[in-house]
């Protein structure tokens, strides 16, 4: 296949298994000596580099027959400059496009889902770019745009919460300020829904991609288009042992951090489209069934062990 950047990290690195049992190869783009080590130990070819390396991309992608790029800067955009982190996203996009141009050869690029308040968002939405994290709504359409220079690139629009065992993204980090706050808090009344996708899921729809999307295509990596976020307190609440409360957005601020404007977005998307032009059909379990597995509450707090049995078994 090629390289991929972000093929240490909690998709990639399943995306990495998944194109290796199809058969492919695979050369994982390492920043570090521990992601080098990951990659290496799931059975790819270790390229020593980091996003900000362009000739190291263009090298290694001219080397391709096809270039999946996941790699984004989140601990420099977490820190609050999304400018630096879509920057750089942007040109390690122009940087891979100039060398796939004319080859025919697939490029999947990581993106977000859109975010249209109470309505359904579809592979046909093209939202408006937005100061800061929006900056990403221009990259995607860099990459749509490089269709037209005979590059087969694609959009992958993963869910806001790609869930499993390992996870250390928006639910742990969820979980891990309930339980700073002693409660299992979600805003106003709840309803507010989020699509989820499994782990899995989201790497089979990556290597489904490469192996067949269309030059241009938006695929989105949804499992399920909308999980009410009461219900994922209720079940947090339930593995913590802990009280289940609503809060107002403005103490959301405080229990969730910078989380709390994600939160609060009532935000369900479809993947209809993608499976009527992928045979991709999610087969993992749900969010709800994945926090019912322990494995996100399974720790130490003080002396005590936090782990409960799931809603389904208990008494």
């Amino acid at each position: 296949m090629g390289p991929s950047t972000g093929a240490s990290g909690w998709i990639g690195s399943a995306v990495v298994d998944e194109v290796l049992a199809a058969g492919h190869e695979v050369v994982g783009l390492a920043r570090s000596d521990s992601a080098a080590e990951s990659a290496a130990a799931a059975g790819a070819e270790v390229c020593r580099g980091d996003l900000s390396d362009l000739e190291l991309l263009r090298v290694t992608a001219a080397e391709s027959d096809g270039v999946v790029h996941l790699a984004f800067r989140h601990d420099v955009a977490f820190s609050g400059d999304f400018d630096t982190a879509v920057a750089s996203d942007r040109a390690a996009i122009e940087a891979l496009g100039e060398v796939l141009a004319g080859t025919g050869r697939p490029l999947a690029v990581a993106s977000g889902l859109p975010f249209k308040p109470g309505e359904l968002s579809t592979e046909r939405d093209m939202p408006e770019p937005f100061p800061g994290p929006g900056g990403r709504v221009l990259n995607e359409r860099a990459v749509l745009a490089l269709a037209e220079r005979g590059v087969r690139s694609m959009s992958v629009r993963f869910a806001p919460t790609v869930h499993g065992k390992g996870d250390n993204g928006f639910v742990a980090r969820i979980v891990a300020a309930d339980r700073e706050a002693g409660q299992a808090a979600y805003i106003g009344q709840g309803t507010n829904r989020w699509p989820a996708v499994h782990r899995s899921d989201a790497a089979r729809l990556v290597r489904l991609g490469i192996e067949g999307a269309p030059a241009g295509s938006v695929l989105h990596a949804v499992g399920e288009q909308g999980v009410a976020l009461r219900t994922v307190a209720e079940e947090i609440g339930h593995g913590l042992d802990l009280p289940i409360t609503s809060i107002t957005p403005e103490q959301a601020e405080t229990h969730f951090g910078f989380l709390a404007q994600f939160l609060a977005r009532d935000m369900p998307a479809s993947n209809t489209l993608t499976r009527e032009l992928l045979p991709f059909e999610p087969t993992g379990p749900g969010l709800l069934t994945d926090l019912r597995q322990w494995h996100y509450f399974t720790g130490v707090t003080g002396s005590t062990t936090v782990a409960r049995a799931p809603l389904s078994d208990a008494a």
